[in-house]
């Protein structure tokens, strides 16, 4: 069968790495995967330095494994140690672009401009919104915090109804703290206290404490109902106790969520509120491993926000933007859809059908010469958002494309994908499939720009 042959804007060198670079930095490498769970495929996998996460966590265990090819399976080498981590820059701290992001201050300045005179509009123009903070948003000046959540729908596009709106939402979101972060224990003294009041007597000296059968089954600790509220706190203990485990360990290597400092441990909170309030609210999908590394940019953009006023509402504003930003790839997180047309693994194969409609050529090479599973190395790309793959700052530029994209995220995250494995395509026809495996799971560092660059033209030559 003669092959596809390669689109010309492709046909050039500025799009493929020379298989004669130099090696990717060292990191912590884990053994190639055979047939992991859900939450292993997420964890087993390297993490891009320096945004890593521990290889030796414990994982979720709902999840089942993906069946693969008994060829595909590579005998698993000894795993070496964890890589150094070093300290990552405050991707904020400047107004100046990442090492790896093409643009020149100039366009920044003008793009910043822009950006401002459209958010003093009474009426935001959604379109000319997300057309500019595609091409990504300036560092500084709070503009990022308040473009993502322009982008989120959590602010309307009427400024005259943001203060309202922010109110009620912010309210809501005590609410469900209130509601939902309760220890059965209080539940049981407020229930005391009431009967008490109308009782009118009084809890002093032990007097007016509710006999044992005066206690109602669902309040009772060793209640075994469904609606027992000890019941349900018993349940919910594990996924607290791996949420604590997964907090602790986002992005180490960056002060703002680690160490002993106190605003160090105020954020980690903040990501423990979310995510709990998050999982009780959402019983069928509830906490999958990783939905931490996807919380992440977005609190630290809003808590970094110049604004006081987001500062300290922050923690609310990301819970519900998280759960809007979910919400588009929430399928991918559950079980139950895996093998559904909308389940992760369809999603890995438009992503695979993507790339051989584009290259065909690598996609040979990829699948069926080397045989690399695309679910060995996009299974992460997709569920993490490419969190794992780019440093800090660049996983913001990457983000405020996903975002601003009127198709949706999951659609532009397919294509950027797909740009990935173009941009090093010379490396990957020269590999085998222990040297490709690796290259994809530690992907190398590239220009993020002329990424964003090719993922965009894969669109416009998919339309033409």
């Amino acid at each position: 069968m003669v092959n596809k042959r390669i689109p010309d804007w492709l046909n050039n060198s500025m799009w493929s790495s020379s298989p004669t670079n130099s090696s990717p930095p060292p990191k912590s490498q884990s053994s190639p995967p055979q047939s992991p769970s859900h939450d292993d495929r997420i964890a087993s996998h390297p993490s891009k330095p320096p945004s890593v996460t521990s290889s030796d966590s414990s994982v979720n265990e709902r999840r089942e494994s993906l069946p693969s090819p008994s060829s595909m399976r590579p005998e698993s080498p000894s795993k070496p140690g964890p890589a150094p981590r070093t300290e990552v820059r405050d991707p904020l701290a400047s107004s100046g672009s990442s090492d790896n992001d093409g643009s020149s201050p100039v366009e920044d300045v003008s793009r910043q401009a822009q950006l401002l005179q459209e958010l003093s509009r009474k009426i935001i123009n959604m379109g000319e919104l997300q057309r500019l903070a595609s091409q990504g948003i300036p560092d500084g000046a709070g503009l990022r915090s308040t473009v993502w959540k322009l982008l989120l729908a959590y602010l309307p596009v009427d400024k005259g109804l943001w203060s309202s709106e922010l109110a009620r939402k912010r309210s809501q979101y005590k609410l469900f703290k209130e509601d939902l972060l309760k220890n059965p224990s209080e539940v049981t003294r407020e229930l005391e206290e009431s009967t008490s009041s109308q009782n009118g007597e009084r809890t002093r000296d032990g007097e007016g404490l509710l006999s044992r059968s005066e206690i109602p089954e669902g309040e009772h600790p060793l209640s075994l109902g469904k609606t027992s509220i000890w019941n349900q706190f018993f349940q919910d203990t594990e996924i607290i106790e791996q949420i604590d485990r997964d907090v602790k360990r986002t992005h180490p290597d960056m002060h703002f969520f680690s160490g002993d400092s106190a605003s160090a441990k105020a954020n980690q909170d903040a990501l423990r509120n979310i995510l709990i309030v998050y999982a009780k609210l959402n019983p069928g999908i509830r906490y999958v491993q990783g939905m931490n590394e996807i919380l992440a940019p977005l609190f630290y953009v809003f808590k970094n926000d110049p604004n006081e006023d987001f500062v300290v509402n922050a923690e609310a504003d990301t819970f519900f933007c998280f759960v809007e930003l979910l919400s588009g790839f929430r399928d991918n997180f559950c079980k139950q859809l895996d093998n559904s047309v909308v389940g992760i693994r369809s999603t890995i194969s438009k992503m695979s059908q993507l790339l051989k409609e584009h290259d065909e050529e690598l996609w040979r090479h990829l699948e069926l010469t080397t045989k690399v599973n695309p679910q060995f190395y996009a299974f992460r790309w997709i569920t993490l958002l490419l969190t794992q793959e780019f440093n800090f700052a660049d996983i913001l530029h990457i983000w405020d494309t996903l975002l601003s994209d009127q198709e949706g995220p999951q659609e532009t995250l397919l294509r950027i994908c797909c740009a990935m494995l173009i941009l090093v395509r010379r490396r990957l026809l020269a590999g085998d499939f222990t040297a490709n495996l690796k290259l994809l799971q530690s992907y190398p560092s590239t220009n993020i720009s002329h990424l964003l660059y090719v993922a965009n033209k894969l669109r416009s030559h998919s339309t033409a």
